[in-house]
């Protein structure tokens, strides 16, 4: 069904069908001069007269106003370009790629944040760069710590034959990780016959490295596939214990 519709800005008239103006919800631009209007709202009968009519798309177009005399002898100069929307200015979408951009570099510094010990693990080339970062933000850069890839191989307890009321424990602490891991902290429990606990304490990495190494040892940690033996005496004069538990953990 053909139309009429003058642009408000230029006064040109173009020829338009119905369907086209509901397929935009009356939305052109004027092929002469640019400018967007509905179309709908400008349609013209005579020339002059305007046809106030409803969206097509709600269905009530009278197909009976389509052809006016004046209609039929106007000239259409140009057929519209419709568009539903405006097209993005070079500064949106300037500002959306902007935006991308710093969301882009956002995710990328909480990922290297949360993983930065498996990342410098992993790759020891990154290590520096990320202490830097992690010093920037006032954060330590550690060795990974995954418990559930470390494992107490063997462990016994013993008295010391020359010492009274002390006890020694020796333990071998595995990684079974393919990266080196920071040294775990011990958790020894010692119990009475009826497995009922008399004494516990727990035994930070610098309790039980080796004094004259235990810097070294802490920064290099405990290579991927490998274990770590220790020994450690203990003062147990004040308790009467039989057995005891030991397991490993990460502070948090």
């Amino acid at each position: 069904m053909s139309l009429i519709t003058r642009c408000p800005v230029c006064g040109t008239t173009f020829r338009v069908h119905s369907s086209q103006l509901a397929a935009h919800s009356g939305t052109v631009r004027c092929g002469k001069c640019g400018g967007v209007f509905n179309g709908v709202a400008a349609l013209v009968e005579d020339e002059d007269r305007l046809l106030l009519e409803p969206s097509p798309q709600l269905g009530l177009f009278d197909p009976g106003r389509a052809h006016g005399g004046g209609a039929q002898t106007s000239a259409a100069r140009e057929l519209p370009d419709f568009l539903a929307d405006e097209p993005h200015s070079w500064r949106s979408r300037w500002l959306w790629g902007l935006a991308a951009f710093l969301a882009l570099v956002a995710i990328v510094a909480q990922v290297s944040y949360r993983f930065r010990a498996e990342i410098g693990a992993g790759f020891p080339q990154t290590r520096e760069p990320l202490r830097s970062f992690c010093r920037a933000l006032g954060c330590e850069m550690s060795l990974p710590r995954r418990p559930e890839l470390m494992s107490i191989d063997s462990s016994e307890l013993q008295a010391d034959t020359r010492r009274e009321g002390v006890i020694v424990l020796n333990a071998v602490i595995r990684n079974r990780a393919r990266f080196p891991q920071d040294y775990p902290a011990l958790e020894l429990t010692l119990t009475d016959e009826g497995e009922r606990p008399v004494l516990r304490r727990v035994l930070a990495p610098r309790e039980y490295l080796e004094r004259n190494r235990t810097d070294e040892l802490l920064r290099e940690g405990i290579a991927g596939g490998s274990e770590a033996a220790l020994r450690v005496l203990l003062d147990t004069s004040r308790t009467r214990a039989t057995g005891y538990r030991l397991y490993l953990f990460y502070p948090s």
